[in-house]
């Protein structure tokens, strides 16, 4: 299989993007699922890179699989923490009690989740040079 991490990466940047797209047009809840899918790409970007194998959705999980390559400090696996939780409830009304997922998702939310996707980003930048 070739390696594509650079592919990866270049998606993982063009999410990011649509996410700040989706926050300056009131789709908070896209844009902070797109946050997150930019997260996860990016991660995959940098273990691709590292000819290592991966799977899985949890930012947190993907940080704590390099934790032995690379130091990944608290507040990055914070930004993690943020971001997993964006994963399917800001997509599926089943994520909460009632309602949908848009009645749940503000400036303040979205804004939070495309700053964590922010400093993960930045940290594979960093990693894959």
């Amino acid at each position: 299989m070739s390696e594509r991490s650079r592919d990866w990466l270049a998606q993982a940047e063009r999410d990011l993007m649509k996410a700040e797209l989706d926050y300056e047009h009131g789709f908070y809840e896209w844009a902070s699922f797109t946050a997150q899918q930019s997260a996860e790409k990016a991660l995959k970007a940098l273990y691709q890179s590292l000819n290592m194998s991966v799977r899985g959705h949890s930012i947190v999980k993907l940080l704590q699989g390099l934790t032995e390559i690379f130091n990944i400090d608290e507040d990055l696996i914070h930004s993690g923490r943020i971001l997993d939780r964006y994963y399917i409830e800001a997509r599926y009304p089943n994520g909460f009690p009632e309602g949908y997922p848009a009645e749940f998702f503000d400036r303040d939310i979205a804004r939070e989740a495309i700053d964590a996707a922010q400093k993960i980003l930045r940290f594979v930048r960093d990693k894959m040079g």
